[in-house]
């Protein structure tokens, strides 16, 4: 008998199992492919936390997994953290499907260990989990979210002490504990009724929203005079079936924007996001319903908020008069600017922006000017609050942070990426270059008039199951035994191999240490200003390529850039 069989009779003869999970089994007893991919490895619980498909089996998000990974937190915090029970844990959820029963589960066995357990009432946002860990001097933070992955995802976030999500070192510890729990199907854990009895089960209201808006309206670049005007800009916003309605609308509000419309059928959440392929804004699918509704009423900008609102979309009219969406690196390096040039000098002189290694350039550029200096991390927004919290220490001043993903952090009172902050801060940058006879696409196109034409792109590979995890494995190998030394005729000037730590200078051999975390990625850094950078995602069975060009005109970019992207797709095709 395999070993994945092993594991799936233990399942199947659990005396008290799921009555939906035994189901889905029994319905399944034929199909041995699919039983193979349920039971043949635990689902990978990354820097993170979980994510992955919904169903029977420990390779899938179901109350089991999440009470594994639970049970695990729960002993990291015994020995990690001081005060830990009256401390607690924050936990919040999205609008998917379990969300709100896995946040139950988590506050179930946390309190099997006599944990306190704070839980939003209602579905609330990623950066409101966040702040509420860092408002109620929580122990840890726990958010049930699989972000914008298809409806059949979920997923389960760890938050440190300080808001932001768990970095390496701490995963690594919690995941020992994790490996300790012999049997998901027997841990502890307390009915609710036992948890209310015991006051280990508390809800929070409306006093952690309350305290969010008024550290939200503090990120305002404008004068009390012009904050209080009435602003008419026409806005079209949808939460795409998530749960950014409340806030995002409450914080445009405190601004006076009176001509906010959100789209009707996008704004309640629903766990299937049945109005579009894919309820990312990244997808510029995602806006087809804002783009029809801002034809309608003339919008000059509209925002679009992934279902747990960690991440924005942007759009806004271009040359031709016609909705563009614009990309992360471009509503980042919009936002720097507006950020930086509504900064006084005390803040830049000490100021600092953070990036990631697969972030355009452009940022960079635009922070040199103001004298700010910019730190580079890894991809992973938990690297941008692991700085942040650094600071604290070092009396460094933490300007901006944003990774290409359409991630952004305007303030720090959230320690991770927060589309509530970026979709207010992004109205207010549109109303600000409206007034000046500009759209949101002319002035990005002063920026590359200033600094160069910086374009970026990126190519996913989906590869699903075993046999993708073993594909993504032998193309980042054979990356790594047979280096490229020219990418469409450019050639390769260096390679960052993050795995071992270090950069190689091809033109005299010699070897730089990279002072980042171990990291399975390799990025080429070409000459003529472009890059090429390869990196299985953490989160989805893809392996990613990023691609960064800089030219002195919009045309050459382009051109370069597509260049890039198919010479790169014929080299993974080949392996």
């Amino acid at each position: 008998m395999a070993e994945w069989e092993k594991v799936h009779e233990k399942w199947t003869t659990f005396h008290n199992l799921d009555p939906v999970l035994k189901e889905e089994l029994d319905h399944l007893a034929d199909n041995q492919h699919a039983l193979e991919d349920a039971f043949y490895k635990e689902l990978t619980f990354g820097t993170g936390g979980l994510r992955g498909v919904l169903g029977a089996g420990i390779n899938r998000m179901n109350i089991y997994t999440v009470r594994k990974a639970v049970n695990g937190l729960a002993q990291y915090l015994r020995e990690n953290r001081v005060n830990v029970y009256d401390r607690g844990v924050a936990i919040s959820y999205d609008s998917r499907y379990m969300s709100q029963e896995f946040a139950m589960e988590t506050a179930k066995v946390l309190g099997a260990y006599g944990i306190r357990s704070y839980v939003f009432e209602t579905l609330h946002p990623t950066p409101a989990l966040s702040f509420a860990v860092r408002y109620l001097g929580a122990a840890a933070g726990v958010m049930i979210t699989a972000s914008h992955n298809p409806p059949e995802y979920n997923g389960f976030k760890v938050y440190n002490e300080d808001g932001g999500q768990i970095v390496p070192a701490e995963a690594d510890e919690i995941i020992a504990f994790i490996q300790q729990t012999e049997n998901e199907l027997t841990v502890p854990f307390l009915e609710r009724s036992e948890l209310e009895a015991k006051e280990l089960l508390n809800w929070i209201g409306d006093e952690i929203d309350n305290a969010y808006l008024e550290q939200l309206l503090q990120i305002s670049k404008l004068d009390n005079e012009e904050l209080q005007q009435q602003k008419d800009m026409p806005i079209v916003f949808t939460p795409l079936h998530g749960t950014a309605f409340e806030l995002v609308t409450q914080g445009l509000r405190q601004l006076n924007f009176t001509n906010v419309d959100v789209v009707k059928e996008q704004a309640a959440p629903d766990p299937e996001f049945s109005t579009v392929d894919s309820p990312n804004p990244e997808e510029h699918q995602a806006f087809t319903m804002a783009i029809h509704e801002g034809k309608n009423s003339n919008a000059d900008v509209l925002i679009g908020t992934d279902p747990d609102a960690d991440r924005l979309g942007v759009a806004a009219k271009d040359d031709s008069g016609e909705y563009k969406v614009l990309t992360g690196n471009q509503l980042g390096s919009l936002l720097l600017d507006y950020i930086l040039s509504h900064s006084q000098d005390a803040i830049l002189a000490n100021g600092r922006m953070i990036k990631t290694i697969v972030t355009s350039e452009l940022g960079k550029k635009i922070a040199a000017a103001y004298d700010v200096e910019t730190i580079d991390t890894l991809t992973g927004f938990k690297y941008i609050g692991e700085k942040i919290r650094q600071f604290d220490a070092t009396g460094e001043s933490f300007v901006f942070g944003y990774e290409e993903s359409y991630g952004y952090l305007i303030s720090s009172f959230s320690r991770d990426k927060d589309a509530v902050q970026a979709a207010v801060l992004a109205c207010e940058m549109a109303y600000y270059w409206k007034k000046r006879g500009k759209t949101l696409h002319e002035a990005l196109d002063g920026l590359f008039e200033k600094y160069g034409y910086y374009l970026e792109g990126m190519s996913a590979l989906t590869l699903k199951g075993k046999e993708g995890s073993e594909k993504i494995a032998a193309i980042m190998k054979n990356i790594r035994s047979q280096p490229l030394t020219e990418i469409d005729g450019l050639k390769v000037l260096q390679v960052e191999d993050y795995l071992a730590g270090e950069r190689k200078l091809l033109e005299n051999g010699s070897v730089e240490e990279i002072n980042l975390p171990k990291e399975n990625v390799v990025k080429f850094k070409l000459e003529k200003d472009c890059w090429v950078c390869l990196r299985p995602s953490g989160t989805e069975p893809k392996i990613k390529c990023y691609f960064g060009v800089c030219t002195t005109s919009k045309e050459e970019s382009a051109s370069t850039l597509e260049r890039l992207k198919r010479e790169m797709e014929s080299v993974m095709d080949q392996v």
